[in-house]
Parts: structure tokens; C-alpha cells; sequence
């Protein structure tokens, strides 16, 4: 046993080290430095390649025809927008180009910029702004390329620059913002002014995402997100530690396990799940169908009584465990005979099902997931939080998660923040549910996950992801494995799913059903 954990540890350092990774705004500074360095490239040449880039994307939209507005900012954002507008009227682009130089303090690679347009035959498409503006008509054919503010934006917008964005947020003109949205920050936008960000129709956010664009609250301000590779340092990239990181499936594969020919049952796992209360019966047949559908040998459902005639026809390969009452779980059980434990999909909030749930995982002796109802109970016994087992996974949902500590009315780094903590300080496994679902690990990394889709956001889907959790760590799955497989299989079973049937019509079983193709997928 302790070979095979040296062994996990060892494959999971590498995936740590060559997964997606997600920097602050400060390590992106550095990136780009120790890119120029190492090239013995200059600023100016990465802030070209970067131009390049989005001006590629730009004229594989829109036209020539198309009337452009690019407001530029005094720092390097603005510098990329200078360059961009150039880029632009090369290629015969009618440009306008705002430069906010209100402070006459420029960046020295904006300066540089400023001078090539000046210095060129596009002279007269620039603009510089010092002190009074006259904002341009911007009409529904308008294309405006927004460079005012990028990364290292620490400080809500004000004065002239916040009237300037609510000039372009109410016009009818789409919006390109070149890396992020302006008046948006990198990580952390707690505190920041809503009214006061850009709000685009595509951002172009260069090598990688940000922080801000995997959380909810700053969607509004996003659009389309494209990711530009502007090749910086392979090296950087792979030696740097970061907190966050975004899963990807190539990286995922090599975790599954390969069925031995000569396996049986008894090789592949036993799953026990206590779940639903008489009249949430579709809960537990949800959980264990998905929890089949992951892999798993056996599994045994811990339901009332009169949960037993339609499990038993719902889902036949289950075997029933009844508990002593007709309505509710009362009845802890030992959990010897298993290898993985879930517990709290449809078990209701009856006082005697706390004390029976939080008996149950005080029993475990396996490795336990714990979901929906089981949460609520414990948000209303907050100390039962540190007597609950080492490596538990727990899958709240937002509402769920803030229920377990206090209302997070600040918004979703608040939460992200709060998550993170949780799970450091308990020694679990938090995957926080969503668009871009968040792994929070107990050694302070936190993995988001890339599949999934709006689809999802239909009763079950959360018993479904129970399910394959359970499923994964019976059949032998670490902890730390059976999250990051069971979201992203989660979410592209949904994926799949919804690419057939559409998004509107998805509902939990089909997750369920297309999990066979997404596990496919990812082996092949």
C-alpha cells in the first residue's frame, strides 16, 4: 500500500507541474520579463507579437468596411491598442484612435507606439486626449477596441475614465477589449465599482485566462472569452507555482485505470450510498445509476422503506439496504464491507437524519462523499464540521456552500477564498459547483474545471456528480484522482449531451447516459 501511494504521489507531482496554470497579475509581469530575457527580445517586440495577434482575430470578423474606435490607455494595455489600430490601418481599417494621456506620463513601450503611429502615414487617425474629451458617435456598426486599462489595474475606475466606459457600456457599438475587459482586475474584484467595467462582446486575453474570468460575478463584463497564445516562456511556465490551475482532459487520461481481462466484481469496488427520503426516491436512483455508470462493481443504496418498489425497478442492479423507518434514514450502518461511502442526496433535514448522518460518518471507515441535504444538515451544526473525516469530498453548490458558512455577499473570490480555506483547514476535498466548478485541495491548490455547460443546472445534476464520485474512490480511485476525474467527466458527459439534445432539454439521466461516451473519450 504504501508503494502505491509513493507511486500516486509521484504521478500526480508531474500532472501538478505540466497542467494548465492560471497566474496573478504580478507573475504575468513576470512572465513577460523573463520572456523578453531569455529571448533577448525586447518589451516592444512581445507587445507587437501580442498586436499581431489580436489584430488576426479582429480582421477574421470584421471587414475593412467596418468603422473602428480603439481607446487606448497611458499604460502597456494602451500601448497594445496603439498597435493593434496600426496594425489595423495597414490593412485599411478606417480607425479612430483615442490616447488618454491625461497625466502626459506614458508607459515606454505606449510612448514607443504613439511615436510609430505619429511617425507613419496614419498619423491622422490619432487622437490624444489631455484634457477635454470629445467622445466620437459610436453607431451599431462600430467596432470598438477597448485597450484603456489591462492586468495590473488595482483600483476601481473613476473620474473621466469611469464616465468613459458607461459612454461605451451604453452605446449600441460591439466591443473588443484587448486581455481583459477595462475596470476589471486580475484576481480580486470584491470591491470594485460594477458600473465602472467595460462591458465587451469578446475579450482576447492573451497566453491565458485570469483569475476573474473563471468566476461568475464577471461574466457580464466577458463576452466571448478567446484565449491568443503568444508563445512566452515554456520554461517559466513549468517551473512557476501557482494556486490556480484549469484542468485539461490530456492531462486527466493517464489517471484511468485499465480493467484487468481476468477481473470480476469483487475486483472492481463496492459503493455504499445513503440517500432519499420517501418522496426523493429519484435521488438515490440518480446517485446509483451514475455510480454503475463510473465503474463500480457493486453498490448498495441505504434508503427507507418505502423507497424500496421503485429502486428496486428504477435501478436493478442496486442492492437495497432499508432502513427501519418507512420515510427517513435513521439507521447508521457500519461501512467495513465497503470501499467508498456517499452520503445526502434527497435525505431531507429531519433532526433524527442529522443525527443519523452525522453518527454514519463518524463511522466511516472509508473514504466518504458528502452532498446536498447532508450539507444543509451540517450548516446547521456547524460543529460537527471538525469531526468529520480526514480527505472527506464535499460538492456544495453556492447556495449550499454559503449555508455552511455564512451568507458570502461579497461575491464569488469571497467564496472561492472561503472554499480554499475550508478545505485547508479540515483536510478536504471542497469541488465548489458551477460554470468552471472549483476543486479546492487540502494543500491550498485549487483546479477548475473546463467542462460543463448551463444544461446542467437542472435538478439531479449534483446526485449524478455524487454518483461518479463514490463510484471512482470504490473502485480504488485516491481522493485527490476521483475529484479531478469525477467533475470533468461530470461535466463532459454534459458536454455531450447537450451537443445532442441541446441545453434546454438536458435533465440529470441523460448525464447519466452519456457518461459511457465521455469515459470513452477520455481514453481514447
Amino acid at each position: 500500500m504504501q508503494k502505491r501511494k509513493i507511486f500516486v504521489t509521484l504521478r500526480l507531482q508531474t500532472f501538478v507541474e505540466r497542467i494548465m496554470k492560471i497566474f496573478t497579475s504580478a507573475q504575468l509581469r513576470e512572465l513577460d520579463r523573463y520572456t523578453t530575457e531569455h529571448e533577448r527580445s525586447t518589451s516592444l517586440d512581445l507587445m507587437e507579437r501580442s498586436a499581431r495577434a489580436v489584430a488576426s482575430v479582429i480582421t477574421s470578423i470584421w471587414n475593412p468596411q467596418t468603422p473602428v474606435v480603439v481607446f487606448a490607455g497611458p499604460g502597456n494595455n494602451g500601448g497594445d491598442a496603439l498597435a493593434v489600430a496600426r496594425l489595423l490601418c495597414e490593412q485599411s481599417y478606417a480607425v479612430k484612435v483615442y490616447l488618454f494621456n491625461i497625466h502626459n506620463k506614458l508607459s515606454d513601450d505606449c510612448a514607443a507606439n504613439r511615436r510609430r503611429l505619429q511617425e507613419g502615414k496614419y498619423a491622422s487617425a490619432l487622437i490624444e486626449v489631455t484634457m477635454n474629451f470629445d467622445p466620437p458617435q459610436l453607431t451599431p456598426d462600430t467596432l470598438i477596441v477597448d485597450g484603456l486599462f489591462g492586468t495590473g489595474l488595482n483600483k476601481p475606475l473613476s473620474g473621466g475614465f469611469a464616465s468613459l466606459v458607461k459612454y461605451i457600456n451604453q452605446s449600441p457599438a460591439r466591443v473588443v477589449s484587448i486581455d481583459i475587459p477595462s475596470g476589471l482586475m486580475a484576481e480580486d474584484n470584491t470591491y470594485n465599482i460594477r458600473a465602472n467595467i467595460v462591458r465587451a462582446h469578446l475579450t482576447l486575453t492573451l497566453q491565458q485566462k485570469k483569475l476573474c474570468m473563471l468566476l461568475a460575478d464577471n461574466q457580464p463584463y466577458l463576452g466571448q472569452v478567446r484565449v491568443l497564445d503568444i508563445k512566452l516562456s515554456d520554461e517559466y511556465i513549468r517551473k512557476t507555482d501557482t494556486q490556480y490551475r484549469i484542468v485539461e482532459g490530456e492531462e486527466l487520461k493517464p489517471m484511468l485505470r485499465r480493467r484487468n481481462e481476468f477481473a470480476h466484481k469483487g475486483d472492481m469496488g463496492h459503493a455504499f450510498i445513503v440517500a432519499g427520503s420517501y418522496g426523493m426516491a429519484g435521488a438515490a436512483i440518480l446517485s446509483a445509476k451514475a455510480c454503475l455508470r463510473a465503474g463500480v462493481g457493486k453498490v448498495t443504496v441505504h434508503t427507507p422503506r418505502k423507497n424500496n418498489d421503485v429502486l428496486q425497478v428504477a435501478a436493478p442492479e442496486a442492492v437495497l439496504h432499508l432502513d427501519r423507518e418507512d420515510q427517513f434514514f435513521t439507521e447508521p450502518e457500519g461501512t467495513e464491507d465497503y470501499e467508498a461511502m456517499a452520503i445526502g442526496p434527497g435525505l431531507g433535514r429531519a433532526e433524527s437524519t442529522a443525527i443519523a448522518m452525522i453518527t454514519q460518518l463518524r463511522r466511516a471507515t472509508c473514504p466518504c462523499v458528502v452532498d446536498a441535504d447532508a450539507l444543509n444538515m451540517l450548516s446547521n451544526h456547524r460543529a460537527w464540521m471538525q469531526q468529520l473525516p480526514k480527505e472527506i469530498i464535499m460538492t456544495p453548490h453556492a447556495a449550499e456552500f454559503d449555508r455552511m458558512l455564512g451568507s458570502t455577499s461579497n461575491g464569488s473570490y469571497d467564496r472561492l477564498s472561503k472554499a480554499r480555506d475550508m478545505a485547508e483547514r479540515i483536510s478536504a476535498y471542497i469541488i465548489l459547483k458551477g460554470r468552471y466548478s472549483a476543486l479546492c485541495m487540502p494543500d491550498g491548490h485549487v483546479f477548475f474545471n473546463p467542462t460543463g455547460n448551463a444544461g446542467m443546472a437542472t435538478a439531479g445534476s449534483g446526485d449524478v456528480l455524487t454518483g461518479i464520485l463514490v463510484g471512482l474512490l470504490a473502485r480504488g480511485y485516491q481522493q485527490r484522482e476521483a475529484a479531478l476525474l469525477g467533475m470533468y467527466l461530470h461535466g463532459l458527459a454534459g458536454d455531450m449531451a447537450a451537443n445532442d439534445l441541446g441545453q434546454e432539454s438536458l435533465i440529470a439521466s441523460d448525464i447519466i447516459r452519456y457518461l459511457p461516451r465521455a469515459i470513452r473519450k477520455l481514453q481514447e
